[in-house]
């Protein structure tokens, strides 16, 4: 129990886990900050990228209907929907010469098959007779009983002027073909006699476009397997859809656009169709690689981690053995057992630790065995006295050893933190009075925040205002200023990141003020109430110890009219005032 008490105390043991966790802590919130921004650019990035390849794709299917609207109105000559005419008679034309603007019909055909590489086939049916006249780019036989032409003039004939698109269909009215199409019509309409209520049609134009020229469009989006696309007319029919056999269906806009957490929803207008260009993407097949990039990253991170675990117990137990041995040591030594000696088993700083060890450990068998009884008596008295300087002792000399090899590395700074350490240490330790001069505890103070700023990367800095008024030989409470700035770095600078610690001495009337301020987070006034309520009571609270003793020991040393106060302002920063008595020989010579 005791052995398990005394590992879990261990400074070693504390160092690791300190060390530990100043590594995990910013690595993960690094990583979980870094994932977490770079995934969120990246799908917005995906999503708006996707919005205006859906948009463009819009603007050209749009601009590609449009060009095969112009298509339909090539046959016209006379003046109808703002067209250019001449006085051709399309009645006479159609119905006695069977020719479109001075050209034969199938001739006319034929170049109009010529005119896009996406035209299947051509046909006209003339109004007086129902005669078709048809032209197919393979010369394929049509069969005329399976032509619905009968239906798409009927679909027509209530807006005779306008251009009519069929939806997506099989072309199974010629032999031996089931490419997938869909088709123009356009009525030939007699403009001679001039505009009349009701047009007069001679005749009507269709032609048959291949779907595949959605193709070039569809692989602009690159789709996933999973992946929807529907091309819809204001009713709701597939013109085209990357899934097979969707163009036989018809759709609400609505059902299709509505918000799904496992798809995103894209939709464009295409104002041709007075329809819909909707696209519907898996989120899981589009992000597909940013998972899995997520993935390695948090699989690095748990591995640096375990790295960081295993390299942290392993140094603390090679830098803890040695000192635990010599630990040991000297336990066996302060029991009366002085046939005992410590391994030297290295030149560094520990091998010359357990070097005078041992000689320490023979000069006092030599002193006992040349001693009387009643010197042993006596030399029992200063041994005890000796052993409660023995470490701060040895300490002094290892730490000096330590940074003399440091600055002989030319790791100048690591020399500069041990030499502040060792220089705090000797004034902690040192057992004198209370009171210290001002210029003692400033020293102090420089040696801590020195390590403080190195610690933390040089984010926080240290300022001192010192009135002229103000003699350094007077005195203060030693360890006084050092818990003040230590809690403004604590509570005030670390959640800020950086900041300014400063330090003022001014002169009151028979007393001075050391305010030590921050420029850090401050307090909201409830807890300010509670800091406060905390420094009148008369018992010692769980929270804000260092506060509450230094206001408890200046109190004790200089009186109950002197102590520290408390002012903060959220997110302003927070100021501690320390009051201490001008001496006396200063307050008669004034």
């Amino acid at each position: 129990m005791f052995g398990q008490r005394r590992t879990s105390g261990s400074l070693f043991m504390k160092f690791s886990i300190s060390f530990i966790l100043v590594g995990l802590i910013p690595l993960f919130a690094l990583s979980f900050f870094s994932v977490r921004t770079f995934s969120g650019y990246i799908e917005r990035y995906t999503t708006s990228n996707l919005q205006q390849m859906v948009l463009y794709m819009s603007y050209n299917l749009n601009a590609t209907f449009n060009q095969y609207n112009d298509i339909s109105k090539i046959m016209y000559t006379g003046k109808y929907e703002g067209f250019e005419s001449s006085s051709q008679n399309q009645t006479i034309n159609v119905n006695e010469l069977e020719q479109i603007n001075s050209i034969p019909i199938n001739s006319y055909l034929k170049t109009l098959l010529q005119s896009d590489p996406f035209i299947t086939s051509a046909y006209f049916v003339r109004s007086s007779d129902q005669k078709v006249y048809e032209q197919e780019k393979e010369n394929k036989s049509i069969l005329l009983e399976a032509l619905p032409y009968r239906d798409w003039i009927h679909s027509m004939a209530p807006q005779p002027s306008k251009v009519a698109i069929f939806p997506s269909h099989a072309d199974n009215y010629y032999f031996g073909s089931g490419r997938k199409v869909y088709t123009i019509g356009r009525n030939l309409i007699d403009t001679s006699q001039g505009i009349s209520r009701t047009p007069k049609v001679v005749g009507t134009l269709f032609f048959d476009v291949d779907v595949k020229l959605f193709q070039q469009f569809l692989q602009e989006l690159n789709l996933g397997d999973k992946d929807e696309l529907y091309l819809l007319d204001g009713e709701g029919h597939v013109f085209f859809s990357n899934l097979a056999g969707r163009e036989e269906k018809t759709y609400e806009v609505e059902g299709l656009v509505r918000s799904n957490d496992k798809m995103i929803i894209l939709s464009e207008e295409i104002p041709f169709l007075d329809g819909h260009l909707i696209a519907r993407i898996h989120r899981s097949s589009l992000f597909e690689k940013l998972l899995a990039a997520r993935t390695t990253i948090y699989i690095a991170i748990l591995i640096c981690s375990v790295a960081l675990i295993f390299m942290g117990f392993w140094f603390s137990r090679r830098l803890a053995a040695p000192i635990r041995s010599v630990i040991k040591q000297m336990s066996v030594v302060e029991s009366g057992n002085l046939d005992t000696q410590l391994p030297v088993e290295s030149n560094d700083e520990m091998g010359r630790l357990a070097y005078g060890f041992n000689r320490m450990v023979e000069r006092l068998q030599d002193y006992i065995n040349e001693a009387y009884v009643a010197q042993i008596k006596q030399k029992q008295t200063e041994l005890n006295a000796l052993k409660s300087q023995i470490r701060p002792h040895y300490l002094y000399n290892t730490l000096e050893v330590i940074r003399m090899n440091a600055v002989d590395k030319e790791a100048s700074e690591v020399a500069d933190m041990i030499l502040s350490l060792s220089n705090q240490l000797k004034y902690v330790i040192d057992y004198g009075e209370d009171r210290v001069s001002i210029r003692s505890e400033l020293e102090h103070l420089k040696d801590y925040f020195y390590i403080i700023s190195v610690r933390y990367d040089n984010y926080y800095e240290l300022h001192l205002d010192i009135s002229p008024e103000i003699d350094l030989e007077w005195p203060i409470l030693k360890l006084s200023l050092q818990p003040m700035v230590e809690n403004a770095v604590s509570h005030g600078l670390r959640q800020k990141g950086r900041g300014t610690v400063g330090v003022t001495i001014e002169l009151r009337d028979l007393e001075y003020a050391v305010t030590v301020y921050d420029d850090g987070n401050g307090m909201n006034p409830k807890r300010l109430k509670e800091v406060l309520e905390l420094l009148e009571e008369p018992s010692s609270p769980g929270k804000s110890v260092g506060l509450k003793n230094v206001h408890e020991r200046i109190r004790t040393v200089f009186g109950d009219g002197y102590g520290l106060s408390v002012s903060s302002r959220e997110h302003i920063g927070t100021s501690v005032t320390l009051t201490f008595p001008v001496p006396e020989s200063v307050e008669r010579s004034s």
